[in-house]
């Protein structure tokens, strides 16, 4: 069996968190039609998150459905953007770097979000090998999705750990023949590096 040499991070669970979560944050603008909303738009977007069509339009249509009269780019900003970098997280995924692993980043996004974790997060910077659904065509849980990352990172699936906060998503990559372990960063980062040692990883 190769050696595990990259780990590939999901990013909102693993890496980053919207503070009080998705229903908290659209609640000042729907009240009790939040749930309502969030999965009518959720729905919608699913085709954006493997690249295809623009989001913000669709959004805008159903925030006017839902009688929001806030411009969508406010609600956008405020609800999409509001992101809180998990700082523990990234110091693991800085100790790999220095340990001379691969480090990467495997996340479903459209791309209006993406971009502004790429640039405004520095998550371009942070990481070797950056793989968005948007961008990759293709979102989790599809195994094409991990397909394409491991050819993106250039190298074998099973040198390959994944991390993510989904079930769905880790039953995927191991399909594909990456390693893949369920975590999220509300376990702790015992945890994480629990994970880590039981692949021969050292993040210390």
């Amino acid at each position: 069996m190769p050696e595990v040499r990259h780990v590939l991070f999901d990013a909102d669970g693993v890496l980053q968190d919207l503070p009080g979560g998705w229903v908290a944050a659209m609640e000042p603008y729907l009240g009790e039609r939040v749930l309502d909303f969030l999965h009518e738009t959720w729905a919608d977007e699913l085709p954006m998150l493997a690249g295809r069509g623009d989001y913000l339009p669709l959004l805008a249509a159903t925030l006017a459905k839902y009688g929001v009269r806030t411009p969508v780019q406010e609600v956008y900003d405020a609800v999409w953007k509001n992101i809180v970098l998990v700082e523990e997280s990234l110091a693991i995924v800085r100790a790999l770097k220095r340990n001379g692993y691969g480090v990467h980043l495997g996340t479903n996004q459209e791309c209006y979000r993406g971009g502004y974790m790429r640039t405004a997060l520095g998550y371009d910077e942070l990481f070797d090998v950056s793989c968005y659904s948007y961008d990759l065509g293709v979102a989790k849980p599809d195994p094409a999705f991990f397909t394409r990352a491991a050819e993106r990172i250039g190298a074998t699936p099973d040198s390959i750990l994944f991390i993510d906060d989904t079930p769905k998503n880790v039953t995927a990559a191991r399909t594909a023949g990456l390693h893949a372990e369920h975590w999220t960063f509300t376990q702790g980062h015992a945890t994480l590096q629990t994970h880590l040692t039981t692949h021969g990883i050292t993040a210390t």
